[in-house]
């Protein structure tokens, strides 16, 4: 992690979708408005801080007013990572859609790396990203598998596509995973706490799976029902 300063930095940075938290002059004016509007969007916390809490922050007093605090971790590009895994016939990838708790995106990091699998990929709008929760809540496991940011799911899943993978997407409504065939090169959508996976990505999927239930209780905490996908494909 790393603070950046100065107006125009941070916009760039939300952009890029880079921010983890913002620190604002308490009686900030102007462009300000549309910093925090930004962050907003993006589900950026904001805090109110002192002139010398930002001159802390910034290690200047040229801050104009805002100090943002931004990831600096390494993720691999789409393109990448479908030519690291185009040769691996057992490849397999976790897709977020739009996971918005850093709790859930560590815990699944964590299974994903305990159970072996490549990479997990994740918009970079409207979603967590990855930040000291996330590292926390992985135990560190962040660090030891492939993290890809995308601008956009669909345009992702096509390049998975293309080196040879299949796309199963998780559905109250779909196939029961104890009778799916998980083997070979699979890409598995994971869907949003509430909202589950969004519907154009289910028309983008080869196959719509579930986990069976056992009561009228209908819903899995998101890493807990990826940790079961994880083990079943393993099993």
């Amino acid at each position: 992690m790393k603070y950046i300063y100065g107006r125009g930095p941070v916009m760039e940075a939300l952009k890029r979708e880079e921010v983890e938290k913002i620190y604002v002059g308490k009686n900030a004016t102007g462009s300000i408005k549309k910093i925090l509007g930004m962050a907003r969007d993006r589900k950026v916390p904001t805090v109110n801080a002192d002139n010398e809490k930002l001159e802390e922050l910034a290690g200047t007093n040229n801050h104009q007013a805002v100090v943002a605090l931004v990831s600096n971790f390494e993720y691999i590009e789409i393109e990448d990572l479908c030519k690291k895994l185009q040769n691996k016939e057992d490849a397999k990838v976790f897709i977020l859609d739009k996971i918005e708790d850093p709790h859930n995106f560590g815990a699944i990091a964590r299974s994903a790396n305990f159970f072996g699998v490549d990479a997990i990929i994740f918009p970079n709008r409207r979603a967590a990203t990855v930040n000291d929760t996330v590292v926390k809540s992985s135990a560190g496991a962040i660090y030891d598998i492939d993290v890809c940011k995308v601008g956009n799911l669909s345009q992702a899943i096509e390049k998975l596509k293309e080196v040879g993978f299949w796309i199963y997407a998780t559905d109250l409504e779909g196939e029961d995973i104890r009778d799916t065939d998980l083997s070979g090169k699979l890409g598995v959508i994971i869907g949003n706490e509430g909202k589950g996976v969004s519907k154009n990505l289910l028309k983008n999927a080869d196959r719509i799976i579930t986990i069976p239930n056992f009561s009228d209780f209908d819903s899995l905490n998101a890493s807990v029902a990826a940790a079961i996908i994880m083990y079943e494909i393993v099993r």
